[in-house]
């Protein structure tokens, strides 16, 4: 299995730490022809302005629609952001997933905050029944799930931090920060999904 991390700007030195640690091959992504071979790829938490406008200048935003649109792809915070339809602004996304993303919903980064999260199909892909520990930094929230989307985790208040959709995945949190595998495990097994 070889999963690519787009590593234009953002945290994806961590996710390819958390990769390693499971004895997966990854490759950072920077150009189009980079996306060849890879059975998945995974969005880092950045700036989602910032991820997405270097995504135009590199030539890379068409190609990761396309590539979205037969493999699996995962974005953690400001990934979560690009994979959406709508993020209330204009910026560029790849507007795969049938979500709605209100950026730094939290708050600024004085805000960011952890929480135990009950996630039931990362409780069932990894066999464990502990809660996740999530770290929330200037999180995005997912204010709606539409379409063939679905809500995988919400807060005590009900507020939407993860969904899936097919073999998208998006999470408001970075499971990239902790020393928890069982996220980057669930990613994998919608691979073979």
């Amino acid at each position: 299995m070889k999963i690519g991390v787009l590593a234009l700007q953002g945290d994806f030195a961590e996710h390819i730490r958390m990769l390693k640690q499971l004895d997966v091959e990854t490759v950072e992504v920077r150009l189009p022809n980079q996306l060849t071979g890879l059975d998945g790829l995974i969005l880092p938490g950045g700036e989602s302005t910032t991820i997405g406008k270097l995504c135009v200048d590199y030539g890379l935003l068409q190609p990761l629609q396309q590539f979205g649109q037969g493999h699996a792809m995962w974005g953690t915070c400001a990934g979560a952001i690009l994979l959406s339809r709508d993020a209330s602004r204009s910026q560029p996304l790849l507007g795969l997933m049938d979500i709605r993303v209100a950026r730094n919903a939290f708050g600024r980064q004085v805000d960011s905050f952890e929480a135990d999260l009950d996630i039931e199909p990362l409780k069932q892909a990894t066999n464990t029944r502990a809660p996740y520990h999530a770290f929330f930094i200037r999180a995005p929230i997912i204010e709606a799930v539409e379409g063939t989307a679905q809500v995988l985790a919400t807060l005590p208040d009900g507020r939407i931090v993860a969904a899936g959709q097919g073999k998208l995945l998006a999470t408001s949190f970075h499971p990239e920060l902790t020393a928890d595998t069982r996220f980057h495990e669930y990613f994998l097994s919608l691979i073979d999904s």
